[in-house]
């Protein structure tokens, strides 16, 4: 039963685009997010409100992205939340947070989940909406939003003691779409 639920999820992860790979391939070449010629807004990593889950380090929140931590420090499952492959929000925290691109993403947790060595993959999503709604309702849910999409339904972590807005806050995403 195992391996079929393995092969399920093996054949649902590679039907995804394969165009997503190309436009990652491009992000990566052009300029650094943050330069002055490309408008950027902070990105937030957000928890659901009863987390006792105030800051972690950029290393935690790298840790966490790539299925290396499977729980909280309360014994909490963790349900990563992240939106669909070729968002900006997706590619700024496979970029910056996992060192990766689309494909080697996708493919670091099919390896993982046929291992064991990752026991759940992310929850997708396709809107900000559906983002704060799923981490409203699942204690253990984190993900990340524009800050102009948080709202009260969820709390926002510091990421190595800083809120997105402060200075040296290293979650930007560009503004303007990304070809």
């Amino acid at each position: 039963m195992r391996r079929l639920t393995i092969l399920t999820m093996v054949v649902a992860l590679t039907a995804w685009p394969h165009a997503e790979a190309g436009a990652a391939s491009e992000v990566e070449a052009a300029e650094p997010v943050g330069q002055p010629s490309i408008s950027t807004e902070p990105l937030a990593i957000v928890v659901n409100r009863s987390s006792p889950i105030e800051k972690l380090t950029f290393a935690e929140l790298r840790s966490i992205f790539l299925g290396n931590r499977s729980h909280w420090a309360n014994g909490k499952r963790i349900t990563l939340v992240m939106r669909e492959p070729g968002d900006g929000e997706r590619k700024t925290i496979l970029r910056e947070v996992c060192g990766m691109n689309e494909d080697q993403f996708k493919t670091l947790f099919l390896r993982g989940l046929y291992t064991g060595d990752i026991l759940v993959s992310p929850k997708i999503l396709s809107t900000p909406t559906g983002v704060r709604k799923f981490i409203f309702n699942v204690p253990g849910a984190i993900g990340y939003l524009r800050a102009s999409d948080v709202d009260e339904t969820v709390k926002v972590v510091r990421i190595d003691e800083l809120l997105p807005g402060e200075k040296g806050y290293r979650l930007q995403v560009p503004t303007q779409p990304q070809n």
